[in-house]
């Protein structure tokens, strides 16, 4: 495929609200998960939670119609625009687009009405209630912001849906239907007091970490003896541009998109299957027209399930082969939480810092690595001082929808290497 630039970074997660404050947790090791207790379900939970309310950045007219998820959303995509140098994009027409990822859309909004159906004599609903839970609400909230008026298209495939939007976007800058893009997801599930059921459904799959004494070591991907994944909110994008578009503009070019893939496992709706998996690296690698060999840097969806890391770790090995005990792999789901439909973006721009300032981030609490997941090039600890040719992040959704994405820093002067986020 043709490279694509990438011009402006934007994240709202548990481990900060902006690029720098991202990388001083990776660099750090610093989690964002955090122990919740839900009076609903009687239970406690592990979660990445991001303990700020934005409501009070929109006005009173606004809030009825923004979900936690597209109040995140549109934060993110909104910093994401600044660090590009845009304003908006109504200059670009319908030469610009806008391609969201999540996999609930609006629950708390949803969920608060259900609650207030059931509880109210009257049998009350907000007449705002559909406009702010459906899927695609906050992708329209960044459009109309942001005066993007071609291509806006959500993405649902569980955990794989902000990877799938990129590798759209990218495909739509490529083929010369637009010159630039804003791409990536968002999701926010695991408030306490809107939330209790969509938590209790995922404590039904047996998927769900056990709170550690620590509560910001209960996610361990690829560890023995690990429990379950940490459910995670937060919103991250990335602006994609044709190389020449960035360079007319005179864009400062963070890194490029060299190679994207989207498969499916056909094989179940909640057990992965690595050929699925297998398949989306491989056809990334072709994308990026490059060897399994040039990979420096593997981000692993990694989520700690007690069967899916395994899974991945056969994916990883069939197609690296005798590289894999070279090519580094870690899951920063660890520090961050599963961030579901916005976690292939976040992990992307978690490639993106790892390549611009030259260091591995580690898979955190990894102290005894199963067997299952043996005969990778784990990273335990962050590594500086390691130059980075291409990452790939991998990400699987349940359903079986697979998304992997090559990515590749831009160092137009070596002195300055790493030196901007």
């Amino acid at each position: 495929m043709k490279e694509v630039a990438i011009t402006g970074i934007g994240v709202h997660s548990p481990i900060g609200l902006d690029a720098a404050s991202v990388l001083d947790s990776l660099l750090e090791l610093r989690s964002g998960i955090r122990r919740i207790d839900s009076p609903a379900t009687g239970k406690s939970y592990a979660v990445g939670l991001i303990e700020q309310d934005f409501s009070a950045r929109f006005t009173k007219m606004e809030r009825p119609l923004l979900d936690r998820i597209a109040q995140l959303a549109v934060l993110a995509a909104q910093q994401a625009s600044e660090n590009a140098g845009i304003v908006n994009y109504a200059t670009f027409g319908a030469r610009a687009g806008l391609f969201f990822g999540t996999a609930r859309g609006g629950l708390t909004t949803e969920w608060s009405a259900s609650r207030e159906f059931s509880e109210t004599p009257r049998k009350t609903a907000s007449p705002y209630c559909l406009m702010g839970s459906m899927p695609n609400a906050g992708a329209a909230q960044i459009s109309i912001r942001q005066q993007i008026v071609g291509p806006v298209v959500t993405h649902t495939a569980a955990c794989a849906s902000s990877g799938l939007a990129i590798a759209d976007a990218c495909r739509h800058i490529g083929c010369g239907e637009i010159d630039i893009a804003l791409a990536g997801g968002a999701e926010s599930t695991v408030q306490p007091d809107v939330a209790p059921v969509f938590l209790r459904l995922w404590d039904a799959l047996r998927a769900l970490a056990d709170v550690a004494e620590d509560p910001a070591t209960s996610c361990r991907p690829f560890a023995r003896g690990r429990s379950g994944l940490a459910l995670a909110e937060g919103a991250a994008f990335l602006v994609l541009e044709s190389v020449e578009h960035a360079q007319a503009r005179g864009a400062n070019i963070l890194g490029y998109v060299c190679g994207t893939a989207v498969t499916a496992d056909a094989y179940h709706m909640g057990a992965p299957h690595p050929r699925g998996q297998a398949a989306a690296m491989r056809m990334a690698l072709r994308s990026a027209g490059i060897e399994a060999g040039d990979i420096d840097y593997i981000n692993a969806h990694a989520t700690a399930t007690r069967e899916g890391d395994g899974v991945e770790a056969a994916a990883i090995r069939e197609v690296f082969g005798a590289e894999v005990s070279r090519i580094p792999v870690s899951s920063t789901k660890a520090l961050h939480g599963h961030m579901l439909g916005a976690t292939s973006a976040m992990e992307a721009l978690v490639c993106l810092l790892a390549a611009r300032h030259e260091f591995l981030p580690a898979t955190a609490h990894l102290d005894e690595v199963s067997a299952d997941c043996e005969g990778l090039h784990h990273i335990r600890s962050v590594e500086r001082g390691r130059p980075i040719r291409y990452a790939m992040s991998l990400s699987a959704g349940f359903g079986g929808t697979n998304s992997a994405l090559v990515i590749r820093p831009h160092h137009p002067n070596p002195s300055v290497r790493g030196s901007a986020t």
